[in-house]
């Protein structure tokens, strides 16, 4: 554990990171920025002229709609059934596979319906989305001004949304998304369980916040907190078992015959990130050539926030992005879900990351190196 470097330590110290970019550097990033926006537009536009066809085409040829599966399924937990039976009796009734054992999502969510309810489900989401909201303005406290803050808020609560939804319930990732959200704003050094603890309740949801922990695990490990590394060390073991029982009990309920899936290497690409982005928030309202930029500048506005905060939440949404560009197929664009709503947030840091990239522009050659970070 000695030999990991203090990173988290390392770009702290950097204070606002986009500004102390070589002059090459800066300009690289503002090149890059401005070409992928203007080509963000048109190709989002193709890959979901395409995608939306291909959806009307299934539902056309009698496709399930996924809220309408696990609804079916948990009110069949409701009457009694052993979940595992239920999930897949319908998932093989309607032609989803079974193979291999993650193609069945975990029990959190049905389990969670019988206690509470969608109700339930619903004043949760919306709990989640609150402390998230309101949390911005901590996670950006002495690092940003107050109308960067607000502005902040404001972006989150929007890209939130989703949590409004009347069987919000009934979604994996958006669920286990804004409690992974929370988890990122709650956090404090002297006092992160409660943050572990959201995170924990999103990997409960959906196997997909595997990463968000195992980043966390990593930052733990390069700062030396050994406490917190055991703690998030603890969550991953307790997931691992889950699991593995998760397994065991999808195969015993499993028949002969039932489907695989098609597996998680679709190489659809940034236009299908894009895409599931846009899909899944308001953005879906704005005109085609507004809305794949603004789904993808939250990336920039993180990254020049700096400090643990900032490189842990580019770090996380960026490697999400890559993650499902590359191993997600056409119908899982509702992974997308998952980093919401706090990646949208990033929208309110800009205008910072622009002004800081310009910063770096103009500085003096022979300041490049010398330069000291802006409060």
């Amino acid at each position: 554990m000695r030999a990991i470097p203090d990173i988290v330590g390392w770009w702290s110290a950097l204070g606002r990171p986009l500004r102390r970019l070589p002059r090459w550097a800066a300009a690289l990033v503002l090149a890059l920025t401005v070409a992928l926006c203007v080509w963000s537009g048109p190709a989002e536009y193709r890959y979901g002229h395409r995608a939306s066809a291909d959806i009307h085409k299934r539902l056309s040829h009698g496709d399930r709609r996924d809220f309408d599966l696990y609804e079916t399924i948990d009110k069949r937990v409701v009457k009694g059934e052993s979940y595992w039976h239920a999930a897949l009796a319908e998932q093989r009734g309607s032609r989803y596979p079974t193979r291999p054992f993650v193609a069945v999502r975990p029990p959190t969510l049905a389990w969670g319906y019988v206690v509470w309810g969608l109700i339930g489900w619903r004043v949760i989401a919306i709990g989640l989305w609150f402390v998230t909201v309101l949390g911005m303005v901590g996670l950006f406290s002495g690092r940003t001004k107050l109308p960067e803050r607000a502005a902040a808020a404001l972006a989150a609560a929007v890209f939130g949304s989703v949590a409004y939804l009347e069987k919000v319930g009934l979604s994996h990732e958006i669920v286990a998304g804004l409690f992974l959200s929370s988890a990122l704003v709650v956090y404090r050094p002297r006092r992160w369980w409660p943050a572990l603890l959201l995170a924990a309740c999103g990997l409960a949801v959906r196997e997909l916040a595997l990463p968000f922990v195992l980043l966390w695990a990593l930052f733990a490990a390069s700062q030396r907190r050994w406490r917190e590394l055991a703690a998030v060390l603890a969550v991953l073991a307790l997931f691992a078992v889950g699991m593995a029982l998760h397994a065991q009990a999808v195969i015993a309920e499993r028949h002969p015959g039932d489907l695989q899936s098609q597996g998680w290497s679709g190489l659809q690409g940034l236009p299908f990130a894009l895409y599931g982005l846009v899909s899944v928030t308001p953005l879906a309202k704005l005109p085609h050539w507004l809305g794949p930029p603004l789904a993808l500048l939250p990336v920039l506005g993180w990254a020049a926030l700096g400090g643990r905060k900032g490189l842990f939440a580019t770090l996380w949404f960026a490697g999400y992005l890559l993650a499902v560009s590359l191993f997600a197929r056409q119908v899982n664009f509702y992974w997308l879900s998952l980093v919401l709503p706090a990646y949208g947030a990033g929208l309110a840091l800009v205008p910072r990351a622009l002004g800081d990239l310009v910063s770096a522009l103009r500085r003096p050659r022979d300041a490049a190196d010398a330069g000291s970070p802006a409060p």
